[in-house]
C-alpha cells in the first residue's frame, strides 16, 4: 500500500499546485502538479524555488 503524503505550504500558480512533503526517509520534498485535465505533468525536486520555477515554466501539451 502507498505511503500517504501530507502536503502543506501548498501555491497555486496557473493551473499548477506546489507543496511540500516528507517522503519515506524523512527528508523534506516539493511536488509541482498540473491540475489541468489529461495533462498528468508531475514532478518532485529538492527545493522550494525549483518548483515554483518548474510550475511557473510548465505548459500543457493538451488543449
Amino acid at each position: 500500500m502507498p505511503a500517504r503524503h501530507h502536503f502543506h505550504s501548498v501555491m497555486r500558480i496557473g493551473p499548477v499546485q506546489t507543496g511540500t512533503y516528507r517522503d519515506r526517509f524523512g527528508r523534506t520534498q516539493h511536488a509541482a502538479v498540473c491540475t489541468a485535465d489529461r495533462c498528468g505533468w508531475s514532478a518532485d525536486f529538492s527545493s522550494r524555488s525549483a518548483a515554483q520555477l518548474a510550475a511557473r515554466t510548465h505548459r500543457c501539451t493538451v488543449r
